[in-house]
């Protein structure tokens, strides 16, 4: 049956392929994107691959965007995907850009998911949330521990929507990405560097430099595009998704670990 299914963070990455793959498997997709430009590119590249899709702006930070996509749009899945990450270590990290994140991550995703959900218990309507989170909300990577901060906040709050309103038939699910080639990582290190100073910052310009090795094996985002998409139309899909499978190996070792760690 087809549904339909809107998304944030539209304009690349993961939320761009699902975006494309479920409209292709016959599904309407109402593909969201921050700003106009964007919205223009992505009408032009659906039109050019013969792919039906409506795109329309929604920057999660901006309450009037929000209010008008949920009184605009009739629902049965939310993919909230939009994100953003700033980089460097939280001890020296302007809470300025830590703030951003967390307005984009955290509260910007709740409050479209707030606004969905009302309309869809109003209604008595069966449905679904799925929000793209990270590796990093269940484990903490250095020098990315505020974004991973602002992941561990979503995962908390998918996991206390899940039993929250499990009566009223509204299923919540998370997807956990590993390291993938989107470009989001290497924007992620990218930012650090426009702040940070090695003559005013204390910590040394060596505890970067394994930033750039970190990433040059990352995988192909299709895959990850795909669970995204499988868990959205599974009606009995897990909660938590991490994908690949070795990163999924790895976090529980970690967790493990954590228990013993010492401070």
């Amino acid at each position: 049956m087809s549904k339909t299914i809107l998304i944030t963070g539209a304009a690349s990455g993961f939320g761009k392929i699902a975006a494309f793959d479920l409209a292709k498997k016959g599904h309407k997709v109402i593909a969201t994107t921050q700003v106009y430009p964007q919205v223009s590119d992505l009408i032009r590249e659906s039109k050019e691959s013969g792919v039906e899709l409506i795109v329309d702006k929604l920057d999660v930070t901006n309450t009037r965007d929000i209010e008008y996509i949920i009184g605009k749009y009739d629902i049965d899945i939310l993919i909230s995907n939009a994100g953003i990450m700033e980089g460097g270590p939280i001890a020296e990290q302007p809470l300025e850009l830590i703030r951003s994140m967390f307005d984009v991550n955290v509260f910007g995703g709740l409050q479209l998911s707030q606004g969905f959900i009302k309309k869809w218990i109003d209604q008595k309507k069966p449905a679904k949330i799925v929000f793209t989170t990270s590796m990093g909300a269940l484990w903490t990577v250095p020098y990315v521990a505020a974004y991973c901060a602002s992941k561990h906040a979503m995962e908390s709050i998918a996991e206390g929507l899940k039993t929250e309103l499990a009566a009223f038939d509204i299923k919540i699910a998370t997807c956990n990405p590993g390291v993938f080639g989107t470009g989001f990582n290497d924007r992620g290190v990218d930012s650090i560097f426009r702040w940070y100073n090695p003559e005013k910052n204390f910590t040394p310009p060596t505890a970067f430099e394994g930033a750039a090795e970190s990433l040059k094996n990352q995988l192909d985002p299709q895959s990850m595009a795909d669970t995204i998409v499988n868990v959205a139309l599974d009606e009995n899909s897990n909660f938590r998704n991490v994908h690949p499978k070795d990163t999924e190996d790895f976090v529980k070792q970690l967790q493990a670990d954590a228990w013993t760690a010492k401070s």
